[in-house]
């Protein structure tokens, strides 16, 4: 399954748990919510909820990528800078190979007429 297609799964499962649990949270305990002097309906009151729910998902989401995209970039650099040492050290080995590969090997024509 695609990243995508679970965050949007992820959302509407929030969407859907915020809505059934709290219309029937909102039926059982009695609760009305207000703004201001003005009275929300449940709908209204409900759907608040859900986008806050879907924020803080959302925002859950952004540093988890985040904390475990600086790991990978961390372990990326470690690895790539191990790498360029080994070349810096190694280049006048890999010099003279390359050197005898292309003095020593066997050019297309004369394998040709074999």
């Amino acid at each position: 399954m695609s990243f995508f297609k679970s965050l949007v799964l992820a959302i509407l499962a929030t969407l859907f748990l915020t809505y059934v649990l709290g219309v029937s949270i909102l039926d059982i305990f009695d609760i009305d919510v207000y703004m201001g002097d003005e009275l929300l309906e449940p709908l209204k009151a409900i759907s608040v909820a859900a986008v806050v729910a879907v924020l803080l998902v959302l925002v859950a989401l952004a540093i988890a990528l985040t904390v475990f995209g600086s790991i990978i970039f961390v372990g990326l650099m470690i690895v790539c800078s191990i790498g360029l040492v080994a070349i810096g050290v190694f280049w006048p080995v890999l010099l003279v190979a390359l050197i005898l590969w292309l003095v020593l090997r066997d050019s297309p024509s004369k394998s040709a007429h074999v």
